[in-house]
């Protein structure tokens, strides 16, 4: 089929697009060798781009924590310092604002100021606190060794 043909058939510039972009295909693919690249190169290349992906999230996610909202305004001034539940709902809660220690009763809509009281100095953080599991263990080890039954020390 002649290319002058097809364009005198086709009626209004729509039809000369088609049929020139048509040719115009057929013409670029008959030009353009067929090469694919090695199976393992574009392996790579996938492999590459998914850890790159997953490194991006990985980093904005850090990031997010790191700074998210309330972590930079309040960085000194503000620290919980504990909390305990004391109901299904409400907690008590150790607060420092600045050079005064805050006990705060916390409730769901509601809270409200339980005691008030200078900031402790903070000198009793050098004394090192033997963890609880160790004196579990420390008086379980007692006990065994004296019922007759030796347990090893790790």
């Amino acid at each position: 089929m002649n290319l002058v043909s097809t364009i005198v058939r086709t009626r209004g510039r729509v039809g000369l697009a088609c049929v020139l972009s048509c040719h115009a295909t057929q013409i670029l693919a008959a030009e353009a060798p067929a090469t694919t690249p090695a199976p393992l190169l574009s392996l790579l290349q996938v492999l590459f781009g998914l850890g790159l992906v997953l490194a991006v999230i990985a980093a904005s996610a850090w990031l997010l924590k790191r700074l998210g909202p309330g972590q930079v305004a309040a960085a000194g001034t503000l620290r919980v310092v504990a909390g305990v539940a004391v109901g299904h709902k409400e907690r008590v809660v150790l607060v420092d604002v600045g050079d005064v220690r805050l006990v705060l009763g916390v409730a769901p809509g509601h809270v409200s100021t339980l005691h008030q009281m200078p900031r402790p100095l903070e000198q009793d953080s050098d004394v090192p606190v033997e963890p609880i599991a160790s004196q579990f263990q420390d008086k379980l080890r007692a006990l065994l060794n004296k019922n007759g039954r030796r347990l090893d020390a790790d």
